[in-house]
């Protein structure tokens, strides 16, 4: 009989993620390689928001979309400029699978002809199959705005990435925030998914004009990470263009500040961190 070894078996827990830049990351889960928020726009360029709104960003991404290795799907939070840009629009492959809301799904079949879009209501799940492992994605509550402003503001969800063997269980568990602000549907996330591995926070304390706030700043990230208790928190969406109002350090300080630090991995533009996880080993 074939022997595995512990490097392995370990090696098929770990999701590793290369941040790109703003919300943007290059994440593999065993055998699969998923895209994040795909903005590849260069610095000085402008994504344009609707409503007459645009902003400018402020950083090169580490990577281009020529750069990247063979995709088995996107999850894209919403579709906003500066999450999915132009760049992505001409350049990705049209037969990608790509999970996200049931708005941006309708948009993407139709006007841009990605044919493989998948709209996912809150809670809804959609699974992927590669090489004995089952990859599933489930659409979380997210609020891109308080009260009426929602309206103005395209709609948005958080995703849970759960993999495991096909035969059952799961090996990692990693959440992507999407732009949300703290509300009681991050209370339900925390008490349907407890035990998150990886939590991937959208920051910046965005704010449109009037000073509305419309992503986590620096508090509500560290409220985040207080109710989720991740094993490791990364934020990103924190410094690329001008309506971020809250930085990366804001956030350090804060979560320094609550004795949350230990949960917290920065991971810099270009830069690869390969992340545990703590469901049980293969057998």
């Amino acid at each position: 009989m074939e022997t595995v070894t512990a490097a392995p078996q370990l090696a098929r827990r770990q999701c590793s993620l290369t941040f790109i830049g703003n919300a943007t990351t290059l994440l593999r889960c065993g055998p699969f390689t998923l895209l994040t928020d795909p903005n590849f726009l260069h610095r000085g360029q402008r994504a344009y928001l609707g409503h007459g709104l645009s902003t400018r960003r402020l950083t090169e991404p580490a990577l281009r979309i020529e750069d990247l290795p063979r995709l088995d799907a996107v999850v894209l939070s919403h579709l906003h400029g500066d999450h999915w840009d132009r760049v992505a629009n001409a350049r990705l492959d049209r037969g990608l699978p790509i999970i996200t809301t049931p708005k941006a799904a309708r948009r993407l079949q139709g006007r841009h002809r990605f044919r493989h879009a998948v709209g996912l209501r809150t809670w809804e799940s959609q699974t992927l199959v590669k090489d004995g492992t089952l990859l599933r994605v489930t659409s979380l509550p997210g609020r891109h705005a308080p009260g009426p402003a929602q309206a103005l503001l395209p709609p948005v969800m958080g995703s849970l990435l759960e993999f495991g063997p096909v035969t059952g269980g799961t090996w990692f568990r990693l959440y992507i925030t999407g732009d949300t602000l703290m509300f009681d549907g991050i209370d339900e996330i925390a008490r349907r998914h407890p035990g998150i591995d990886l939590a991937v926070l959208h920051l910046g304390g965005t704010r449109l004009p009037g000073g509305l706030l419309v992503t986590m700043d620096a508090v509500q990230g560290a409220d985040m990470v207080e109710l989720l208790r991740p094993s490791s928190a990364v934020p990103v969406h924190y410094d690329d263009y001008t309506v971020f109002t809250s930085t990366l350090d804001d956030f350090r300080e804060e979560v320094e500040r609550r004795g949350l630090a230990g949960h917290v991995t920065c991971v810099g533009r270009g830069e690869t961190h390969a992340f545990g996880g703590s469901g049980p080993l293969p057998g």
